[in-house]
């Protein structure tokens, strides 16, 4: 079974958590595609979504879904998104695609937030995938001098641009030990819209994709 197959199940898996008559929460990249595209055959059970890029609001409009911006949302019951790496505490690093500001905020609005991955996203230790940090563009130079502090080694995603017209510096050798003092000590730099890491909150249920099917591991 290819990787593309394995996310492919995980997708299916977490059709379960859609709740009829709601606003389902959407996030972004190649696991959530599948998603979206199996949300479209349902799309008469729901009320519509909310979405955490451009991208996948695109997508599902072509699929005509209706997506809702989540300030006229009152109840989001579940969020659906994928990730680049989750530890065995479903703590994830999230951003690869540039859109983990978006995707903390629906995340955090959400009663449940449902991962969806192939097998080769979960590790014992998060950082060997780059640390996304989204950045207001002035504060470039300073945070990634303030990363390699830290001991990061920063790489400025050149000629990329958020959905919020900000940057991303990409921090590579991490070794990501306490997700949660991580992610502070990080979101506390001014300058820094949020960091990729996803601990103070984490995944609810985490779906990893795998030649077997779909396995699903709980986190409480």
């Amino acid at each position: 079974m290819t990787q593309d197959e394995m996310k492919r199940k995980a997708a299916e898996a977490a059709m379960e958590y859609v709740v009829t008559d709601s606003i389902v929460g959407v996030g972004t990249g190649s696991t959530v595609n599948h998603f979206i595209d199996l949300l479209a055959d349902i799309k008469g059970k729901i009320e519509g979504a909310v979405s955490s890029s451009e991208a996948s609001t695109e997508r599902m409009k072509k699929h005509g879904i209706r997506v809702y911006d989540l300030n006229e949302v009152n109840e989001l019951p579940v969020y659906i998104d994928g990730a680049d790496e989750s530890d065995h505490y479903l703590n994830l690093i999230k951003g690869g695609g540039g859109a983990l500001t978006r995707e903390k905020i629906i995340a955090g609005a959400a009663d449940k937030f449902v991962c969806i991955a192939d097998e080769t996203k979960l590790v014992d230790v998060l950082g060997a995938f780059p640390l996304p940090v989204e950045v207001i563009p002035m504060a470039r130079s300073y945070i990634a001098r303030e990363l390699v502090k830290l001991g990061g080694r920063p790489v400025w995603r050149d000629s990329f641009i958020t959905d919020n017209g900000n940057i991303i510096l990409d921090v590579h050798d991490f070794e990501i030990m306490e997700p949660i003092r991580m992610e502070n000590e990080i979101n506390k730099l001014a300058g820094v819209v949020t960091v990729g890491i996803f601990a103070n909150r984490p995944a609810d249920v985490l779906i990893l994709g795998t030649p077997e099917g779909a396995r699903t591991v709980y986190s409480k």
